[in-house]
């Protein structure tokens, strides 16, 4: 199969996770949180998964430069940091009433810009191989799905019409797909596997300074019974264990 042609099906169809804020209009905010907390959990597993059990192997593996691999994760961490702090970028997991207009264009454009980032990620590791691709669209699906919920539950409450809330969430995800066809393009000049350490500083960024701050944030508010804890918990192990079994699956 064609790499370009897969890399163009897999950004779409990474794309098309910003229609599941359509969820949000049917379920009640109380338990909503409690679902976007267990996705949040889900999805902070994944990508620490994502990091050290899948994409800083195949950059060993593939890069040969140990030095030069950790180098490029702390890039990938630092940029990241760098995008929050002047950006003022933090990925939106929470419910539609915790926030204040005009927030909901600063979410389109720092997500654009997240897709883009993303799409030279997820290319560069179809670049090495079918296989490797999967697996880090995997574990950056399992992210997209609890941000896009928040993300079109931030829209709507800034006054956004949920037409137009679908419409441009879902062009700012498209982003991930010029990301894509850049890094295919110059694959063949310039050595694009440097971007799977700096994918796996972006996501262990989102992860520890994001998402895992998120949980603690809603235990705070909701109610810290143990039961909350280890449920969490568990989900975040779940998230940790799918990336592993995929990664065994996919070899």
């Amino acid at each position: 199969m064609n790499t370009l042609f897969v890399i163009i099906l897999f950004g779409f169809l990474m794309s098309l996770i910003a229609w599941i804020g359509l969820i949000t209009l049917s379920i009640k905010e109380n338990i909503l949180r409690k679902i976007l907390l267990i996705l949040v959990a889900f999805s902070a597993g994944a990508l620490l998964g994502g990091a050290f059990l899948h994409l800083v192997p195949e950059s060993i593996i593939n890069g040969g430069d140990i030095m030069s691999v950790f180098i490029w994760l702390l890039i990938g961490f630092s940029i990241f940091f760098l995008l929050e702090q002047f950006l003022q970028w933090q990925h939106q997991h929470r419910v539609p009433s915790e926030y204040k207009p005009p927030v909901g264009y600063l979410i389109l454009v720092a997500d654009g810009l997240h897709n883009f980032i993303g799409g030279l990620a997820i290319a560069s590791s179809f670049m090495v191989s079918f296989e490797v691709g999967v697996i880090t669209w995997i574990a950056a699906a399992a992210h997209e799905i609890p941000q896009e919920l928040g993300d079109f539950g931030v829209l709507l409450h800034s006054g956004w019409k949920k037409r137009n809330a679908l419409i441009f969430n879902f062009l700012s995800a498209l982003t991930i797909i010029p990301g894509g066809i850049i890094t295919f393009y110059i694959s063949g000049s310039f050595d694009t596997t440097f971007l799977l350490p700096f994918a796996a500083g972006n996501f262990l960024y989102i992860a520890a300074s994001d998402l895992i701050p998120e949980i603690k944030h809603g235990k705070k508010d909701y109610g810290e019974s143990v039961l909350t804890r280890l449920g969490h918990f568990f989900a975040f192990i779940v998230g940790i264990f799918f990336i592993l079994l995929v990664r065994i699956i996919f070899g």
